[in-house]
């Protein structure tokens, strides 16, 4: 992968956990949830008691101070170098103008989450106008309806399935995947490989939250906001979204999808070690973590180039670009991804850019 430590960028060997991270906390993953969990709802309904915030997951970190604490200190002095990667909470001025707020989000309804950090919460509340990647998420079945009435976005148009993209060995641990999921193979065997990655990258508490019709931290905000009368603001579409996952080779998609095949219950783990770190505010470290627990993946360095380019840096651009005419009328709260945030090239650089001071509120 590429990541920005400081001011020089480094090559380092990818893995499946810095895709893993990406779909979790930048890419559009708040999309693949949208789709993913409206087929789900098409299924039987199972009988199920309440649904908490456990995945069973273990904290790797935790884990990894006490078995190998030189290690661990390498990957929290990894992510001090990471520029703005530290704090998910900041306050955005600039004279004459009433601040503004920039949240970096998890696009899931764990409730450790959708708290916020201090004083987030009250932003939000006093804030003129919330601001998030995209205000279609506020009704899920329409922006599923209107991605999937536009084929070339979600399905693969070349009039293959995917299965005619895997071995047989392979496209059989897709369809036992996908059953232990309640989908069925046929229901989404014309999908773009990437939404069917999703599934598996998703933990299963999440997709038994956002069926039992749990909000995640960006839907909220943005549900919460409309129902006070407020404006919501969003700095893309999800045509947009899909777009630049859709723009990305198959072949990648392929990749990261039979890897999410091998990572069954370790998705727990993964998912409750990125928690941790991002309640703590420590985004820079969560690429140096995944790099030591998946260390040996076949994703190469072009192709997570490619990823990065296009689903994070010309994103943040983008997103940029046009949060700039709300942060000129003041008092907004923006919530994104969290790895939009970070880096030479993320949103806290690219607001600086614009003329605005950004600072980590907590």
């Amino acid at each position: 992968m590429i990541s920005a430590l400081g001011s020089k960028t480094i090559r380092s060997k990818p893995t499946l956990g810095d895709m893993l991270l990406w779909l979790a906390t930048a890419l559009p993953l708040m999309l693949a949830i949208l789709l993913i969990a409206t087929m789900l709802t098409l299924q039987p309904a199972h009988a199920e008691g309440a649904v908490s915030d456990s995945c069973g997951g273990k904290d790797l970190m935790a884990e990894l101070q006490k078995s190998d604490p030189a290690k661990y200190a390498s990957i929290i002095a990894a992510g001090d170098k990471v520029e703005n990667g530290k704090g998910i909470f900041w306050k955005i001025e600039k004279p004459g103008l009433k601040p503004s707020w920039l949240l970096g989000t998890m696009h899931v309804s764990d409730s450790r989450v959708v708290t916020m950090p201090k004083g987030a919460a009250d932003a939000a509340a006093a804030a003129d106008t919330i601001v998030v990647e995209s205000d279609e998420i506020l009704d899920d079945r329409k922006a599923a309806a209107t991605l999937f009435a536009n084929p070339s976005l979600t399905m693969l148009t070349d009039g293959s399935t995917i299965s005619q993209h895997l071995t047989p060995e392979e496209n059989a641990r897709l369809e036992a995947g996908l059953k232990a999921r309640g989908i069925a193979l046929a229901a989404v065997s014309r999908m773009q490989p990437w939404l069917i990655s999703s599934s598996f990258e998703m933990t299963g508490c999440e997709v038994r939250r956002k069926t039992a019709g749990a909000k995640f931290l960006d839907q909220k905000l943005a549900s919460d906001a409309m129902a006070e009368g407020k404006k919501v603001v969003g700095l893309e579409t999800l045509a947009e979204q899909a777009r630049a996952m859709s723009d990305l080779p198959i072949a990648l998609h392929l990749k990261s999808l039979l890897q999410a095949l091998e990572l069954g219950d370790k998705i727990n783990d993964i998912n409750e070690t990125m928690t941790g770190l991002y309640l703590a505010g420590n985004i820079g470290a969560m690429i140096p973590m995944l790099k030591v627990i998946e260390p040996d993946q076949k994703i190469t360095d072009d192709d997570t180039a490619a990823f990065e380019q296009r689903i994070i840096l010309d994103r943040n651009k983008v997103m940029a670009e046009r949060a700039a005419p709300v942060l000129d009328k003041g008092n907004a709260f923006i919530a994104v991804g969290a790895l939009h945030l970070v880096g030479d090239q993320g949103l806290v650089s690219l607001l600086r850019k614009q003329g605005f001071t950004v600072t980590a509120v907590n």
